[in-house]
């Protein structure tokens, strides 16, 4: 199975929610990232993050760009070759062959451009026409931001794998708790669970743990199309 995570801006919690659903979908994952930006030669990326969460996993980086842009962008400034849709896809399919399970994790939004062509992680999903997790905040504002991210899915056809937030406070105020009722209706799926604030500097295995109660109903498998 493939799944693209997704947020809904930049900041949300992509990485560690992939790591969380890494680690409660066991062995046999891994974990895809098209281009990783605002990272230099040598240092750890995304997939290193989450390499360090959940240590059976398989990292994939197809491209890094040194300055913190939209990819489009970075890699035109550091004149590096861009990432193409077409090369995702055909990664993901063929880490797929050797794994139960493939996240596909984005840089940005949906929309952010992948490439001067236009594309987006949305055209990733399109052609491995595979479900798409929206990691989204906890407050206020992200009601509009996952009916947006919604409706950018469902004008391309693309199956909604429900939201999880991704940076749960100790103490939430009025408008995320209010929030937790209010997103399952904005489009996106359910709510599949929201990951507490700073797990990701907890231990693999306090991790695992961590992810499995954060995320109690989450297995890889099919999502309903949008």
């Amino acid at each position: 199975m493939i799944l693209v995570v997704t947020g809904t801006g930049t900041g949300v919690g992509k990485t560690v929610v992939t790591a969380a659903l890494a680690a409660v979908a066991g062995g046999g994952v891994a974990v895809l990232k098209p281009a990783q930006t605002g990272v230099g030669p040598g240092e750890p990326g995304d997939v290193h993050t989450v390499a360090a969460l959940v240590p059976s996993v398989t990292p994939v980086e197809l491209a890094r760009y040194p300055e913190p842009l939209a990819p489009a962008t970075a890699a035109a400034r550091a004149g590096l070759p861009q990432v193409r849709a077409e090369d995702v896809a055909d990664a993901a399919r063929a880490l797929e062959g050797d794994h139960g399970l493939v996240l596909v994790e984005g840089a940005g939004g949906l929309l952010v451009r992948l490439n001067t062509e236009g594309q987006t992680l949305a055209d990733v999903a399109v052609l491995l026409d595979a479900p798409v997790l929206v990691v989204a905040r906890a407050g206020l504002g992200t009601l509009n931001e996952v009916a947006l991210t919604a409706e950018a899915l469902r004008a391309r056809g693309l199956r909604p794998a429900g939201v999880v937030i991704g940076s749960w406070p100790t103490e939430p105020d009025l408008a995320m708790r209010c929030n937790l009722d209010d997103l399952p209706t904005m489009g996106a799926g359910p709510v599949v669970g929201a990951l507490p604030q700073g797990c990701a500097d907890q231990d693999p295995r306090s991790f695992a743990e961590t992810a499995r109660r954060a995320l109690p109903h989450w297995r890889p498998g099919p999502a309903t199309r949008g």
